[in-house]
């Protein structure tokens, strides 16, 4: 049989609510006294998962409450207020985060981010299509500031943010574009580099 302490939560949160079991009962379609012999008499055994998912969004409250699985902690990845420039020019980096958006901690642990590491670039200009276009947000790992030759990174340049495919060879490190149109970016010294790009988010 279900817990009494679930009956009792839902008896308490109803109450709180000023909601009647009988309108409960309404929401699920069920008779009007379905909730209230559910809630004192253990009949049925058990909320089924689609009438427990019901009575809690109707009630304003976690499935957690009523026996469900704890809620996801998600985690807010704050978004650097300016754009990584994938074409021609840049835009300065302005350090400002602004509109944080939330990610599951499970993927993070699966791309070896640290939460505290983890920032959101919007992506401008066309030089990394077809990898990445206008108006992606790239998930930018701010710890990872090794240079992997061949891994997209976000840099800084002449005051710049640059999202390129770092590159090192012989000569140096180059920052190459995926669009063939563009030409690669000899850097003077060592790579100011932000961090590795390692996610990315599309509107279709």
């Amino acid at each position: 049989m279900e817990s009494v302490d679930i009956r009792a939560a839902l008896a308490r949160i109803a109450g709180e609510r000023g909601v009647s079991f009988a309108e409960l009962s309404r929401v699920l379609g069920r008779n009007p006294a379905y909730v209230q012999q559910y809630i004192e008499r253990g009949s049925p055994r058990r909320l089924s998962e689609p009438d427990r998912a019901t009575l809690t969004r109707y009630l304003g409250v976690p499935e957690s409450f009523l026996g469900g699985p704890p809620e996801r902690e998600w985690i807010a990845v704050p978004r650097i207020d300016a754009a990584a420039s994938a074409g021609p020019g840049g835009l300065v980096e302005q350090d400002l985060h602004d509109g944080a958006m939330r990610v599951d901690p499970a993927m993070l642990r699966q791309l070896g981010v640290r939460p505290a590491n983890a920032s959101m670039i919007a992506v401008a200009g066309d030089s990394m299509l077809p990898t990445l276009a206008d108006g992606d947000a790239i998930l930018v790992d701010r710890g990872d500031r090794r240079g992997v030759s061949g891994a997209i990174h976000v840099v800084r340049h002449d005051g710049l943010l640059l999202v390129k495919r770092l590159v090192r060879g012989a000569g140096g490190v180059e920052l190459f574009s995926d669009n063939p149109d563009y030409p690669p970016i000899a850097l003077d010294g060592a790579p100011d580099i932000v961090g590795r790009v390692v996610w990315l988010a599309r509107s279709l």
